[in-house]
């Protein structure tokens, strides 16, 4: 008989960490393991989730900071809440990430239930109240960025103690697809052999629309027939986010090429298509923790140009499976485009050793049984 997992997520869009719980749970052996779903609120996510079967737990909470106390907030109401869904549920073990840890590891203490939690940004660095409180929890991190930033110099847990479990992606779900590519690019009124630049990302700063419109811009007044595509949307309804999504499209629309040559499609959820269709996917963040998209686009064998500040440097062999180069250079950026769009077989040869990455190192079932291990050992 299976054991019921519970996932707990405080985000309830449909960004890279939503994308990968949902390919973790669909690549779980469901002999084992049945998975559930906590949230704040209904959303993409949870549509997405029942869409396979599996069972959404909404109890409405507030996301911890990164200055919770540990001990205050397991005295919030909500924690008798989740403690009541963990019941009901039979739950044998909680796969949580850091906005829900404090409560629902106080729940798991009340109804005794093994707990577990994934570190999916360097940013969650503990202040001095809190380590003890992270000591005692078995953590995974998406990357071995993440787990450096997070544990400090020096480390306030030994890094062996804290295990890398890269996020996979569904290598049948992203793959290469003449059919998609010819059909995405008919959407955007363009020719088979036009050449196209893609992005795929919600509206953040952090995210670098504004350093991919200048790389445009660089590269458009050597090459003016070329086309770029963005999908993503402001996923989290932020103020900040929307406020920086309204300055990006207001410069992208009155700018005299890039109106014309720079598309802006929104949020899809078939972001593969999207993937597939471009002839170089770029991610010009400023940082990225893992960065969920190049795999995907690696994936569906489009080469792909990425800054290298974060866990795209552990993803990405430079000059064999992608490109490298420093965030905030639009230039650097632009210059390794250029190169892959001016030479069809490097494109070609690029594209298909990053699926052959991908498939020997990031794929999704890879990510589940890792978790899957790491399940049987807590509850065992």
């Amino acid at each position: 008989m299976p054991k019921n997992v519970l996932f707990t997520s405080w985000y309830t869009g449909l960004g890279g960490g939503e994308t990968d719980l949902l390919s973790i749970a669909q690549f779980l052996d469901p002999s084992q393991w049945t998975p559930h779903l906590l949230l704040p609120s209904e959303g993409t996510l949870a549509d997405r989730w029942r869409s396979q079967g599996w069972q959404v737990h909404i109890t409405h909470y507030r996301g911890a900071s990164t200055y919770f106390i540990p001990s205050i907030w397991a005295r919030f109401p909500v924690v008798e809440r989740m403690a009541k869904i963990i019941r009901n549920n039979d739950i044998a073990l909680i796969s949580s990430e850091y906005h829900t840890l404090p409560m629902i590891h106080a729940a798991a203490q009340k109804t005794q239930t093994h707990i577990m939690w994934t570190v999916h940004g360097w940013w969650f660095k503990p202040h001095v109240w809190q380590k003890s409180f992270f000591r005692e929890i078995p953590i995974v991190a998406r990357s071995h960025s993440i787990r450096d930033g997070f544990l400090g110099t020096p480390p306030f847990i030994s890094p062996e103690k804290v295990p890398v479990i890269y996020s996979g992606v569904d290598t049948e779900r992203f793959r290469p697809n003449g059919d998609a590519r010819q059909s995405e690019r008919y959407k955007l009124g363009l020719d088979d052999d036009a050449l196209l630049v893609g992005m795929v990302a919600r509206f953040q700063e952090v995210k670098g629309h504004h350093i991919f419109q200048a790389m445009a811009e660089h590269i458009l007044r050597q090459m003016p027939d070329l086309h770029f595509v963005i999908a993503g949307e402001d996923t989290f309804g932020v103020a900040k986010d929307e406020h920086y999504r309204q300055q990006v499209l207001d410069y992208a629309q009155t700018h005299p090429v890039l109106r014309e040559r720079l598309h802006y499609i929104g949020f899809r959820d078939d972001v593969e298509n999207v993937l597939t269709s471009a002839d170089v996917v770029v991610c010009a963040s400023e940082f990225e923790s893992y960065g969920k998209v190049n795999i995907e686009a690696m994936a569906c064998g489009t080469p792909v140009v990425s800054t290298n500040r974060g866990g795209p440097s552990e993803t990405i062999h430079d000059g064999e499976t992608g490109y490298l180069v420093p965030p905030n250079q639009p230039q650097s950026l632009a210059d390794k485009v250029m190169l892959l769009l001016s030479d069809v077989t490097l494109r070609r040869k690029l594209g298909e050793r990053a699926r052959e990455h991908v498939m020997k190192n990031f794929s999704a079932s890879q990510t589940a049984q890792a978790y899957q291990h790491i399940f049987n050992k807590l509850v065992t």
